[in-house]
């Protein structure tokens, strides 16, 4: 994969345009189905893909049009996993919640490709190199409700397995970089160290393309922090497993980006735009938190990112917000 120093990309999601879908925060509903559905979403991903290059972002995605979240997506290629007689889970994102999620209901494994034939038609609109994600196990345990299995660990692997999977057959089609969106790992250091790292290296056996483990602060709207941890014990022990990079998150966090003198030598998507729906910041402030990240990763080790996707947003911002990553890069290989 050929990117420019200090490249631009976006962590996968853009808002859905209105005639295809409305959106309640991280969940989509789609306004057609069948035939119809398909087409407005081969549209949607095209004009999506066009507006990202007319913007000038490095490292593309398919804008994740077709999805109705980042994880049910992914699970519908699943056996084992019933998505439509949801159960209610007392504890979720590590907070006293009630939501209704889907059901572990018999031994997960994959029955079929879940986004390879995404990533043909999005490879088929573009050039440039594309990036596709998949949820990591952590994230599926923390956002599903088990009935059968009674052990993370065991559950975690079986979820690893089933990825590995689509993966390597991302890997073949062509995919030039892949990103597992664990949020669940910020939030529950313990089972990172007790599973979650073994987990994430059984997701990588027998890939070679870059790989990007997102590990989010939170979500765009959310309440503020949540969780209680920050990166640095999570960010030493993931250097030990096969992991290419590291999607990490400073807007909003206001980390101190010396924390990243723990990645040297790996990719880092540098969190550096708010996803939420806030004003566009000034080009000023973003190129300082980037020069402050440039202490410590090489250039050609850095690719600029919203916090999080862009989906929960309006399309104007969303895409300013992009072309403010664009913006700052420019400004900032000048000094290169």
């Amino acid at each position: 994969m050929q990117l420019p120093p200090i490249a631009t990309t976006t962590i996968g999601s853009f808002p859905r345009p209105s005639w295809l879908a409305a959106t309640e925060r991280s969940r989509v509903i789609f306004r057609l189905d069948g035939a119809a559905l398909q087409e407005a979403q081969d549209d949607a991903t095209r004009l999506n893909m066009q507006t990202q290059e007319q913007i000038g972002l490095d490292l593309l995605t398919d804008g994740e049009q077709r999805r109705t979240g980042f994880i049910n997506h992914i699970l519908e290629a699943f056996d084992g996993i019933d998505l439509v007689h949801e159960g209610r889970k007392g504890i979720y994102r590590r907070r006293a919640q009630e939501r209704s999620v889907p059901r572990v209901v018999g031994k997960i494994k994959r029955r079929r490709p879940a986004i390879v034939d995404d990533l043909r038609f999005a490879k088929a609109q573009t050039g440039k190199p594309v990036k596709m994600a998949v949820p990591g196990p952590m994230t599926v345990i923390d956002s599903t409700l088990d009935e059968t299995y009674r052990d993370e660990a065991a559950m975690a692997m079986d979820i690893a397995a089933a990825l590995n999977q689509e993966l390597r057959e991302l890997q073949t089609a062509g995919c030039d970089a892949l990103q597992i969106d664990e949020p669940a790992m910020t939030r529950y250091h313990e089972n990172v160290f007790e599973y979650g790292a073994r987990a994430l290296d059984r997701c990588l056996e027998g890939i070679e393309v870059p790989t990007i483990v997102h590990l989010c602060y939170g979500y765009p709207g959310g309440l503020g922090q949540q969780h209680e941890y920050e990166y640095p014990e999570l960010l030493t022990e993931l250097m030990k497993t096969k992991i290419g990079g590291f999607a990490v998150e400073f807007a909003r966090s206001g980390y101190d980006p010396a924390v990243l003198s723990i990645c040297k030598g790996r990719l880092i998507l540098f969190g550096c735009v708010d996803p939420g729906d806030t004003p566009v910041p000034p080009l000023t402030g973003v190129v300082e938190r980037v020069r402050m990240a440039l202490k410590y990763i090489e250039p050609k080790n850095l690719l600029l990112a919203p916090d999080c996707g862009l989906m929960t947003i309006g399309r104007d911002l969303a895409e300013a917000k992009a072309k403010l990553l664009v913006d700052a890069a420019k400004e900032l290989r000048k000094s290169i």
